[in-house]
This record gives structure tokens, sequence and C-alpha cells, in this order.
């Protein structure tokens, strides 16, 4: 998954919610250009807000550590 991926993720929902940006944003407890800039994919987001955007939305996020395959 890449920033811009999740930008997209989180475009779609907010989209779907009937949300503004700034209406995100403010649930979020992030600044509107933040918000811009995270759905624009830009990689250098802060994840401590990214994933705040994306609790806001009620998404979730899953990462799952490589599994040890050495016999």
């Amino acid at each position: 998954m890449t920033p811009k991926d999740i930008g997209e993720i989180v475009r779609q929902t907010r989209k779907a919610q009937g949300l503004r940006q700034d209406q995100l944003a403010a649930a979020a407890g992030v600044g509107l250009r933040f918000l811009v800039e995270l759905e624009a994919g830009k990689a250098t987001a802060q994840l401590g807000k990214a994933l705040g955007v994306l609790a806001a939305l009620g998404c979730t996020l899953t990462i799952e550590a490589p599994t040890d395959e050495t016999p």
C-alpha cells in the first residue's frame, strides 16, 4: 500500500459519508491543509495524524508481520 492508495481511500470514504474536507479535518483534529495533502498522497504525511483521520472515518488498518518461513 502506498501513500497515494491511503489518500484515495480517505477521499472515497469521506465522499461516501457526505463530508467536506473541512468537516473531516475538524472531526479528526487535523488542519485542512494536512487533509488535502493526505488525500493527494503526500508521502511525508505524519503517521499519527493520518491514523487519526482514518479513525474519524471509521476505517481500520491492519498490519501483519512477515511470517518466519525458515525451516
